[in-house]
């Protein structure tokens, strides 16, 4: 399997948010979960990376990213970050399930 480019560059993307959420508002909450979604995101993407492929961490935190950005987009009303991040994410997962659809474990399928 080849290396989940997309994977590490979504991950770089919301690591990013995070950062320029602390840099522009001092925000250390953005800062945090930026970072640390980022982080758990990467290492989904070097699991995706390995043969054969384990994309359930990423779909995982896609799943729990977009449902959190999802909720405050529809609060705020904001597209920048949370609709961006939100779509992102949404996308994310159906890369995944696409993608990586054979080797998810779905009940009753064999291993």
């Amino acid at each position: 399997m080849s290396t989940d480019l997309i994977g590490f560059l979504y991950a770089a993307t919301v690591a990013a948010g995070g950062i320029m959420g602390y840099v522009k508002a001092g925000s250390i909450p953005s800062l945090g979960a930026g970072v640390a979604f980022g982080a758990i995101l990467g290492v989904g993407a070097y699991y995706n990376s390995q043969d054969p492929p384990r994309p359930l961490l990423q779909l995982g935190t896609s799943v729990a990213l977009a449902g959190i950005m999802g909720s405050r987009w529809q609060r705020s009303g904001k597209m920048m970050p949370a609709g961006m991040i939100c779509i992102i994410s949404v996308a994310a997962i159906l890369r995944n399930l696409i993608t990586y659809n054979r080797y998810l474990p779905l009940p009753g399928r064999q291993q």
